[in-house]
């Protein structure tokens, strides 16, 4: 068991560094690979964190012209969807910033419609433990949510990242994710109960 956790994390160690190298070189195949890739991951994650599906599709274009940009910021000892997200979340902060001084927390509003939906090929938890009948119930109260609060939720269960991953793309401390997870996860459930 430790043999297989040492090699997985020697892959993505080599991975990370092959792409380090790649970025460093402003190499085209390699930009077009992660893009191919991380597409689906990274616009999923911006139009749950903006709540806006067309201001998502901004950020994720400037996301990928700042990876282009600052690829050889990325060292290669971090896991590079990490390093991406991380990217896209702070320049998400940055437009909200700059717009009226809107803090993350006035993001959400409970008449705005559900996030949309991105198609990925691969199944994630949401769609492995529910209908699609209560997926998107689950969905709709996710999108009711603070928007500190929904992006801990969608980057833990959907797109599935370690707990200290979370703590690196969101720029909190890992006690502040654990904190903002368990609350997250009371708020949806009350929303799925129907209280208040």
């Amino acid at each position: 068991m430790a043999a297989t956790a040492y090699y997985a994390s020697l892959t993505m160690e080599t991975e990370s560094a092959q792409i380090a190298r790649g970025l460093r070189r402003r190499d085209p195949e390699l930009l077009t690979r992660l893009i191919e890739q991380y597409q689906h991951r990274l616009f999923r994650y911006l139009v749950h964190f903006t709540g806006d599906s067309r201001l998502a599709e901004d950020i994720f274009q400037e996301t990928w012209l700042r990876v282009l940009e600052r690829g050889k910021q990325f060292d290669g000892r971090s896991d590079f969807a990490a390093w991406l997200l991380r990217l896209a979340h702070n320049l998400a902060v940055d437009h909200f910033r700059a717009r009226r001084g809107v803090s993350l927390d006035a993001l959400t509003d409970p008449e705005r419609a559900v996030p949309l939906q991105v198609a990925d090929t691969r199944p994630n938890a949401f769609q492995e433990m529910a209908s699609a009948e209560v997926r998107d119930r689950v969905l709709a109260c996710l999108g009711g949510l603070p928007a500190p609060y929904r992006e801990v939720v969608v980057l833990r269960f959907q797109e599935e990242m370690p707990l200290e991953e979370i703590a690196t793309v969101a720029g909190i401390p890992l006690a502040t994710v654990k904190s903002r997870l368990y609350r997250a996860l009371g708020l949806l459930g009350a929303k799925l109960e129907g209280r208040p």
